[in-house]
């Protein structure tokens, strides 16, 4: 045991000591260079948002622009805004939506990558190195640009084994000394009391103590979108659902063909068009080679796509201000337990998997990450399937490098390629150092396609994103007095839009009641309102799966209270963009076929009908009582008229014909629209399981059941045996 410790010891000091020697000497002799844009006079934004229709006539005109971006997921965002902010005529296309890929399904944190950095010590790895520096730099940067859209967030690891207390101390503190005068907040040590007070779900055996480190934590979705409306307000043309369908070339005059241009279609209306360009730049991600392929057939594949799963758990699963870090799972990857917008997100996963437009969970990936969590969260807390609210996989574009000879290492770092026809490819890389690589792809644009920026270097780091300009913590407090919005309304809106909720929230409807005045919800669980889908069309919203995943996150925080909403939803953009009764079914059809495909819909039902009955004998005499009782008509099922009836004799007789639906759906696992015996025997043995939460038809039974016993003692107790009572 001595000479373990004595081994362990010496690598955390060895560590400890590495690092500081390793920054100074790198710091010193590889110092970036920095660029004073202060005194340079910053590009002005414009004061109103064009309409995407404006955004297509752009496109369709004729005009040429320096650089046009294919590829509308942070890094393309990213490359545009800096684009434009250096002078340049820029437009991108994305064929579907901003951020409708990985962008918006990450785990949500701002991270420099603590597991990155012990690698890079413990490896003498210089390259991992400065990808960590690089991305707590940029980290730092994220947080003050859009400080609405992030906040630090304290991440703790559990320690169970006490000679690792100081090992992962000292690396923690080797993260802080990286990130040096950019680090968020320094770390801290916590006891076995501390810890469990902070974290009171935490597992308490063995317990030694914790460490607790800082990351920013984002919403991804809305973040890709802010930077993509900050690039439009300073004069890109930014257009979603258009698809490249050929890249064009011609002759430079040296005998050299180079791209000039592409062909798209706007798949919303349906028109083909040219776009004209002097330089493109592919920021596809998972669709990397897709296009690189679109430009030179003969070109080799580089990415290695890998899916990560997320969970979405109800919010008691952790505390609204502290995360959680699994170092060492079952397969050695890294898991994250996080609070996000008042849920709990758990991930994530790590399988090769096959390129896609629409990933799809697997019951195998939620149940490895359900069963890793539980190693760390105490007995009294159940960790069960039914608890399950969303879950979603996002794949990760890890890149070979085609600039250096051996393709068959991943990069870890992004990488810049350009072609032998000027097309500039940036792969790899991730969120936190989006801006960062936009940077370093707008470089190589300017070089290759010998373009002439207004400003040389860019000027982002110094730029506000939409929304964060005129944005503070108590800003919301301002919405409450001046329109008379719920305090959890007012401070949503602050947190999504920044100075931009004034705009929304004058777009909200009267309640009509005493409070709240304005803002009717469009789910009651969350504060989602309907003048967020009303300028959420302004911001280029143009399905109904762009509205609940995107522009309002319900589809990955609750899949299922999505699917309740969506009938409102998409009557309210129906009526802003005209739609037709058989286009408002359309976009319904199109919006549940993802929440059932990517957001775990259909897995979540596919697991319950999996469950096999497990009831005594007492437990199906009563719930077959209750049954019957709810079939008065004895047909041997439940229709949606009995549900409707046993609503009204509880006094909910107001309830719409979609809340109807929604109770039968929940249960009705044949979809043929009526409850059989064996569906609610099944439905109950997976509440008593907990593969399944709750249930309202559950619930309806059972006070049907007290209804009906209450109306007997009635009868059987009549005023003559009662005394005439009292």
């Amino acid at each position: 045991m001595s000479s373990r410790m004595f081994k362990f010891g010496v690598t955390a000091a060895s560590a400890c000591v590495g690092s500081v020697i390793a920054s100074w000497s790198i710091d010193r002799w590889n110092s970036p260079h920095v660029v004073n844009n202060a005194v340079q006079r910053p590009p002005k934004r414009k004061r109103t948002l064009p309409m995407r229709s404006e955004q297509i006539k752009s496109l369709m005109s004729g005009e040429e622009f320096d650089v046009l971006i294919i590829g509308g997921g942070a890094t393309g965002v990213g490359c545009a805004f800096d684009s434009v902010t250096r002078g340049l005529k820029t437009a991108l296309v994305e064929m579907d939506d901003f951020a409708s890929g990985t962008s918006s399904r990450s785990t949500k944190l701002i991270h420099g990558g603590v597991r990155y950095l012990q690698k890079a010590i413990l490896g003498l790895d210089l390259e991992q190195y400065r990808m960590v520096k690089e991305a707590l730099a940029e980290r730092a940067t994220m947080l003050e640009s859009a400080p609405h859209l992030t906040h630090p967030l304290p991440i703790m690891l559990p320690v169970y084994t006490w000679w690792q207390v100081p090992y992962f101390w000292v690396g923690i503190k080797a993260y802080d000394f990286v990130a040096g005068d950019r680090n968020v907040k320094s770390s801290y040590l916590l006891s076995k009391k501390d810890a469990l007070e902070l974290f009171p779900m935490l597992k308490k055996d063995k317990l030694c103590g914790a460490i607790v480190y800082y990351d920013g934590q984002q919403d991804d979705a809305r973040m890709c979108l802010a930077v993509a409306l900050t690039a439009a307000r300073h004069g890109a043309t930014v257009c979603n659902h258009v698809e490249v369908q050929e890249l064009l070339k011609k002759d430079d005059g040296t005998g050299k063909k180079v791209l000039c241009g592409a062909k798209v279609k706007d798949n919303i209306t349906g028109k083909e068009f040219t776009v004209k360009a002097k330089c493109i730049i592919n920021a596809t991600g998972p669709f990397t080679d897709s296009i690189r392929k679109m430009d030179d057939p003969t070109v080799k594949s580089i990415c290695c796509p890998s899916s990560g799963v997320h969970i979405v758990l109800p919010g008691y699963y952790s505390p609204d201000q502290m995360g959680l870090l699994d170092p060492s799972t079952s397969d050695g990857r890294v898991i994250f337990f996080l609070p996000w917008q008042r849920q709990t997100i758990a991930g994530t996963t790590d399988l090769p998997c096959e390129i896609t437009h629409s990933p799809t969970p697997t019951e195998d990936e939620i149940q490895f990450i359900l069963s890793e969590i539980k190693n760390y969260l105490n007995a009294d807390v159940e960790v069960r399937r039914g608890d399950v609210l969303s879950a979603w996989s996002g794949i990760r574009p890890l890149v070979s490098d085609p600039n250096k000879d051996d393709t068959q290492s991943l990069a870890r770092n992004h990488i810049v390629h350009v072609s032998s026809s000027n097309m500039i490819t940036i792969a790899g890389g991730k969120w936190t150092t989006y801006r960062a690589m936009a940077e370093h792809t707008v470089d190589a644009a300017i070089k290759a396609c010998n373009l002439k920026p207004e400003r040389p270097e860019a000027v982002t780091a110094f730029l506000k994103i939409e929304g964060g300009q005129g944005w503070t913590p108590t800003m919301y407090i301002r919405l409450v007095q001046d329109f008379g919005l719920e305090c959890e309304v007012a401070q949503h809106l602050a947190k999504s839009y920044g100075d931009r909720a004034f705009a929304v929230a004058k777009m909200a409807s009267l309640t009509g009641k005493r409070w709240p005045i304005i803002g009717n919800r469009i789910h009651p669980e969350f504060p989602y309102i309907d003048a967020e889908i009303r300028y959420g069309v302004r911001e280029y919203a143009c399905t109904a799966v762009d509205m609940i995943a995107r522009r309002m996150r319900l589809s990955f925080l609750n899949v299922q209270a999505a699917s309740e909403a969506l009938p409102a939803v998409v009557d309210i953009m129906g009526e802003e963009l005209q739609w037709s009764k058989d286009e408002k079914q359309r976009q319904i059809t199109l919006a549940t076929e993802f929440l059932a495909n990517e957001m775990g819909h259909a897995i979540n039902r596919t697991s319950k009908e999996r469950i096999p009955i497990k009831l005594s004998k007492e437990e199906i005499q009563t719930y077959v009582k209750r049954f019957e009782l709810i079939d008065k008509d004895k047909k041997g099922y439940v229709s949606i008229n009995d549900i409707r009836r046993a609503l009204k004799n509880f006094g909910d007789g107001d309830v719409s014909g979609e809340q109807l639906h929604d109770i039968l759906k929940e249960i009705d696992t044949n979809m043929n629209g009526q409850v059989e015996l064996d569906e609610y025997l099944q439905m109950m043995s997976a509440i008593k399981t907990g593969d399944v939460a709750y249930s309202r038809f559950a619930r309806m039974a059972e006070l049907e059941e007290q209804k009906h016993e209450a109306a007997n003692l009635k009868q059987k107790i009549s005023v003559d045996r009662s005394g005439g009572g009292l």
